[in-house]
């Protein structure tokens, strides 16, 4: 027992309980038994084991942990997994098959947009959401879209010529895989 600075006895017994929570993520059905502060980026990475989406602020302002619940993005850092119960994520991982990158990812590889490669798995997160919804966006709309997601290395004209490439808006990769050594 501990006095608390209103002299409230706190005991164990107030600690929230572990709950059991399903997510679909990816495809695959996962439980796992989480204390209700947990978020579900410490879900996906630490008790699922998937590490692409990456851990950047844990404030909400990077984007770097962008997931898509039931297809639309959110972040994972500020997102409480016991809300997600019973619904469908996809992470980055999600995006390929059988060891094999999707187009989208393709893209980005294709117009040199991954940089440091932190900011990737939430930057085509994002761009997976906007092109499901618009598989044609302007220049405007994908900034737009990616408003959300910061780059430290400054290279936000690559991520939208991925898009666009992606997208069959007359942007050639600037890396042809017949070139490659």
């Amino acid at each position: 027992m501990l006095d608390s600075p209103n002299n409230a006895v706190v005991t164990a017994k107030a600690r929230p309980k572990p709950r059991l929570v399903t997510l679909a993520i990816n495809g695959e059905t996962h439980e796992v038994m989480v204390r209700p502060h947990v978020m579900l980026l410490e879900v996906i990475r630490d008790h699922v084991g998937l590490t692409g989406t990456k851990d950047g602020c844990e404030s909400g302002t990077c984007g770097a942990c962008t997931v898509l619940l039931e297809g639309k993005p959110i972040l994972a850092c500020i997102t409480l997994a016991v809300e997600c119960d019973g619904m469908h994520v996809q992470t980055i991982e999600g995006l390929s098959e059988n060891g094999k990158l999707s187009d989208l990812q393709e893209a980005f590889l294709d117009q040199a947009a991954t940089q440091c490669g932190f900011c990737t798995p939430g930057v085509i997160m994002s761009s997976k959401a906007l092109l499901d919804s618009n598989p044609k966006p302007s220049v405007p709309e994908i900034k737009k879209a990616l408003e959300g997601n910061l780059c430290r290395c400054t290279g936000y004209n690559s991520i939208v010529d991925a898009i666009l490439q992606y997208s069959g808006q007359g942007v050639e990769p600037l890396m042809k895989k017949d070139d490659a050594p």
